[in-house]
């Protein structure tokens, strides 16, 4: 019975971190939906977006990898070197 306080305190932890999880995903989600609508994708599998990134111009492409270097690298870590790649 010692360690019920314990068990109770890491049961808590485990529920945080599994309702961040749950949000990271879902804020997630919405950018890539964004994204398909924006593009007018219909298919929602990686063959359909690569079909659309192969259809778009130079200006366009450029465009969508800014959005998703501006999305997903800066939230990667807090160093500022870390992710940044020269374009």
């Amino acid at each position: 019975m010692k360690n019920s306080g314990l068990k109770g305190a890491l049961g808590a932890l485990a529920v945080v971190g599994v309702a961040l999880a749950a949000k990271k995903i879902s804020e997630r989600r919405k950018f890539m939906k964004g994204i398909f609508e924006e593009y007018d994708i219909k298919e929602r599998n990686p063959f359909g977006f690569a079909d659309k990134i192969r259809e778009l111009d130079d200006e366009k492409y450029a465009e969508l990898k800014e959005k998703f270097r501006n999305e997903f690298a800066s939230k990667c870590c807090r160093k500022s070197s870390c992710c940044k790649t020269e374009a």
